[in-house]
């Protein structure tokens, strides 16, 4: 079969996969409305299997791999260099991600005299886990933190920069940030994943109480104009125009709030390709070693979200 064949093939596949799950969710809410809430929080909550795959058919580039205990969990860690001499950058993966995903980061970051260290989360990569949740996130960077000492960076993206957010506001040790295309909203984040299964953006709420009552969490302590304003270092935050899973609006969010932040905005680099982008890793080394970087956005209680 062909390449072109297979991607159609795919791509069918995944249209029927995807109309199956709507209609079976649909019919479920209307008929088992408790426990369609828990199969949505099920799946709202579990990484995709390929995070493991693709974990373990990623290079390690040499990295120094260990385990760390964190919660009963066995974490999977990946240095490069020696942290506990040198000056370290933290590394905070995404959604259904790993920490092997800061691989284009490692020559540029040693070259620059940092060690590295990143890790995969619970549920990914080689870590134990099966489901996880933005404050086992923010919860396992703070453990993976203390573990190796003060950074002199943290670098998270996606999920990874939400946590990374949540986790400074709450006393992770690190000089500066960067936060790539970060979610700021776990709500919008389940009014978007609500929809995408066909239970409607309303559903959010039903889901977020769930999770609340779950992990004795507000969802509000989570958002980021709750943290952003808490964290007194300077931050780069970069994130796209294009990007479609997690709108620009929602850094400019970080941007606006956060009062020692600027803002790198790229255009055409969507929601991953942008942690890779060699123009990203060349403004963030010039941020970390202490260049004014991207552009401060105008910060207002009265201007709302998305405008700048």
């Amino acid at each position: 079969m062909s390449n072109v064949s297979t991607k159609i093939s795919t791509t069918v596949r995944n249209i029927a996969t995807l109309a199956l799950l709507r209609a079976s969710f649909g019919v479920g809410r209307l008929l088992r409305p408790n426990a369609t809430l828990q199969r949505a929080a099920r799946l709202f909550s579990t990484p995709f299997a390929s995070s493991r795959s693709r974990a373990l058919a990623s290079p390690t580039l040499g990295a120094k791999e260990s385990r760390l205990d964190i919660d009963g969990l066995s974490i999977a860690t990946y240095v490069w260099g020696e942290p506990g001499r040198q000056p370290y950058v933290l590394f905070a993966h995404g959604w259904s991600s790993h920490g092997t995903r800061v691989a284009q980061w490692v020559a540029p970051l040693r070259q620059a005299g940092y060690a590295v260290v990143a890790f995969d989360q619970a549920g990914h990569g080689r870590s134990d886990g099966r489901q996880t949740t933005l404050p086992d996130f923010a919860c396992h960077l703070m453990a993976v933190a203390r573990h190796f000492g003060p950074a002199a960076a943290v670098i998270g993206h996606s999920l990874g920069g939400a946590a990374t957010a949540v986790a400074l506001a709450r006393g992770l040790q690190a000089e500066r940030a960067v936060l790539i295309a970060p979610a700021a909203d776990p709500l919008a984040a389940m009014e978007r994943f609500s929809r995408f299964v066909g239970l409607g953006a309303g559903f959010a709420t039903r889901l977020a109480a769930f999770f609340e009552a779950r992990t004795r969490e507000p969802i509000e302590a989570l958002q980021a104009h709750h943290n952003a304003p808490l964290i007194a270092r300077p931050a780069l935050i970069v994130h796209d125009l294009e990007d479609r899973e997690v709108p620009w609006h929602e850094g400019e969010r970080y941007a606006r709030l956060w009062h020692d932040a600027r803002m790198l905005t790229t255009r055409g680099q969507g929601h991953n390709r942008i942690a890779d982008n060699p123009g990203v890793i060349a403004e963030t080394l010039r941020f970390l070693r202490g260049d004014m970087v991207g552009e401060r956005m105008v910060s207002s209680p009265n201007l709302p979200f998305g405008v700048c």
